[in-house]
């Protein structure tokens, strides 16, 4: 894309981290200035982009599980742009009934989520800030039925949030809103196994000083903690690639993907 294309209010020499994760997954959705911060990030860590790649294969992996196991309804909060296999795609394959709601607070990601999902059936996209989460619950109630079962995604999007948001908080509220038998789905940056603590901060200063988000890293003990009140689904806390991975398939070094994964569900 170019500055020309850019929707009203977006500048596009400002980096976000919806259209940085779309150049790490190959997408088209991205400017010269998303596309350099792949590049510092690449040179910093070399598996920058299979670490999106293998955090958007353990979405659908995520989705399959739940709708497997009775999920009719989902909440994707931070979706970002849409690519390959996408949420409703995915569940509705299970069942065409599937509901999803799609929010970001990005407005390419608005704008390129509603021209693709026009005419589609049991699906919506909205605008949303995971900070104020008690107007994305009010705002899905309009759609999603919150007497059933609901499957919530948060996929790479708590390491944005640093302690002083206190995304614990956030995470909390949502559960307190969910009825029991929902589950949530979540993925959270860490620090690659093979790296020293100060190579780790270099990569996440180099994010945070050029993206319109911070990068906040935790360990595992740090992300079980979303957990709190869920109980989790086997195997647990578990790096991303070992999360339920496709029989018959090797999975990528974890050094190559440094992110935790986990669900639970809602007793």
């Amino acid at each position: 894309m170019t500055g020309e294309t850019a929707p009203r209010g977006v500048d596009p020499t400002v980096p976000s981290s919806a259209r940085i994760y779309d150049a790490l997954l190959g997408g088209k959705d991205n400017y010269e200035s998303d596309r350099e911060v792949v590049r510092l990030l690449t040179e910093l860590y070399p598996f920058a982009q299979a670490t999106a790649v293998a955090n958007r294969a353990w979405l659908g992996r995520a989705v399959s599980y739940l709708a497997d196991h009775g999920i009719r309804q989902f909440l994707d909060i931070g979706a970002g742009l849409p690519t390959q296999e996408n949420v409703h795609q995915v569940a509705q394959a299970v069942d065409p009934g599937c509901r999803v709601v799609y929010v970001d607070n990005d407005p390419i990601v608005l704008s390129h989520g509603r021209a693709l999902l026009t005419g589609t059936d049991n699906v919506r996209v909205f605008e949303g800030d995971l900070a104020r989460v008690e107007e994305i619950l009010a705002e899905a109630r309009t759609f999603l039925d919150f007497e059933r079962p609901v499957g919530v995604l948060l996929s790479a999007i708590l390491h944005f949030f640093d302690d002083a948001a206190d995304p614990y908080r956030i995470v909390a509220t949502i559960r307190d809103a969910l009825p029991p038998g929902s589950y949530l789905a979540l993925t959270h940056g860490t620090v690659a196994p093979d790296k020293a603590d100060e190579d780790s901060k270099e990569f996440t200063d180099a994010y945070s000083q050029r993206s319109s988000s911070g990068l906040h890293l935790r360990d595992k003990a740090q992300v079980a903690r979303f957990l709190d009140g869920f109980e989790p689904v086997d195997p647990g806390v578990v790096y991303a690639v070992h999360w339920r991975p496709v029989p018959g398939t090797e999975p990528r070094p974890v050094e190559q993907a440094p992110v935790w994964a986990a669900v639970g569900r809602l007793p």
